[in-house]
């Protein structure tokens, strides 16, 4: 692995994830450049699954880069003994098995903090770790409907819709990396790590925000608003002489800014639409009347003129518009890559930018035990001993 000193350098991590979330909570770590040793299983008692997804596929390098990979068999007591060494040195292990499984293979917090006390542990569920659903199999799509943003995803009366990302896999990957990095920080002061657990559930849950506090604030039960924004008005999609934008213009002095920049004083003396609580009632008939002017001009030309009025717009991009654009790439949202097969490729990018530090960026996904011989040898392993537990399974 290249040589990388960011903020997280000193940290070393350990990481039993698979599939989506805890890949995402573990990658926040390594593009900052905590040491992150990804533990597959042994090809040969686990030639499928591996870390979930194909490995030479976009998903699964955008989501295991700036890892050292080695194999152990964590069901062998020879590899679990293995583990606990490495426990015994490291920061942080992350886990998103269901809770009963890191039970059986006595990886459990209480386990881990007899070997090391100042251990952070970060696991991920699809509903929590107790509790009466905590051994169902989670799944992004079906916490999308148990957390609630399927019912308000979609056109009004078109029936529950899914969200085109896993939403609840991606935040509860954040959520949990947010807390590693808080036990880390109280870790400073006291001396003693700290399980940390997010889930699917919760994770979906809290990203309702306003949403939910809508209800349990007033008791008001969101419905699905389709391309409106549900409370802030008028802001939504509209029809140009080429295709879509996006316009938000809510409040009185948004309000009066966009009837000006249409030209359109009927609309700014209408009675049904001189207040906000009135625009908000005749919404239908608000939006009818921002897109007859709309379809006049081309996106770009109402673009260009909203912007210069100070009106927040933007246009509807498909995915290689959003990368083509001049802000997108002046932000840097590729994270180039060499690959040792696939040559030079890009994958996503960071959400974060700091002052004084880039992301770690170059180092591909690791084959599976591309660095098991290096590992261990810095674990004080021999080559003798490392070629014992090779011939015996154990890695």
């Amino acid at each position: 692995m290249s040589e990388y000193h960011g903020p997280l350098s000193r940290f070393t991590v350990l990481d039993l994830t698979r599939v989506r979330s805890g890949p995402t909570c573990v990658r926040q770590l390594a593009d900052w450049g905590a040491n992150v040793i990804k533990i597959e299983a042994p090809e040969a008692i686990d030639a499928a699954k591996g870390m979930g997804g194909a490995r030479s596929g976009s998903d699964f390098q955008n989501l295991h880069r700036n890892k050292r990979g080695i194999t152990l068999n964590m069901k062998d007591p020879k590899g679990l003994a293995l583990f606990m060494k490495m426990v015994a040195t490291a920061d942080v292990v992350v886990e998103n098995f269901r809770p009963d499984v890191k039970n059986r293979l006595g990886i459990d917090y209480e386990s881990l903090k007899a070997v090391n006390k100042a251990i952070v542990l970060g696991s991920i569920s699809g509903f929590g770790q107790d509790g009466p659903y905590e051994n169902r199999p989670g799944f992004d799509q079906i916490a999308q409907g148990m957390g609630g943003l399927m019912s308000i995803t979609g056109l009004p009366g078109q029936g529950p819709v899914r969200v085109g990302i896993p939403i609840a896999d991606l935040t509860a990957g954040i959520y949990c990396a947010l807390g590693i990095l808080i036990a880390l920080l109280e870790r400073d002061e006291t001396g003693e790590g700290q399980w940390v657990q997010s889930s699917l559930l919760q994770s979906q849950i809290a990203m309702l925000d306003f949403q939910a506090a809508r209800w349990l604030v007033n008791k008001e039960v969101a419905p699905q608003a389709g391309n409106n924004h549900p409370t802030s008005i008028p802001t939504g999609v509209f029809k140009t002489a080429d295709g879509h934008i996006n316009i938000a213009a809510a409040g009185d002095a948004m309000w009066d800014r966009l009837c000006d920049v249409l030209g359109a004083p009927e609309m700014h003396d209408n009675p049904d639409f001189s207040t906000g609580e009135s625009r908000s009632s005749n919404r239908n008939a608000v939006n009818s009347a921002i897109e007859s002017y709309t379809l006049k001009k081309t996106s770009s030309e109402w673009i260009e003129v909203l912007a210069k009025a100070g009106v927040p717009c933007g246009p509807i991009y498909s995915i290689d518009q959003m990368f083509a654009d001049p802000q997108v790439r002046h932000l840097a949202m590729e994270h180039p890559v060499d690959h040792p097969t696939q040559g030079k490729i890009n994958l996503v990018g960071q959400a974060i930018a700091l002052s004084r530090h880039t992301s770690r960026k170059g180092v591909p996904t690791p084959e599976r035990g591309q660095h098991t011989n290096e590992v261990l040898e810095n674990l004080g392993l021999s080559p003798s001993d490392i070629n014992e537990l090779r011939s015996g399974g154990v890695i």
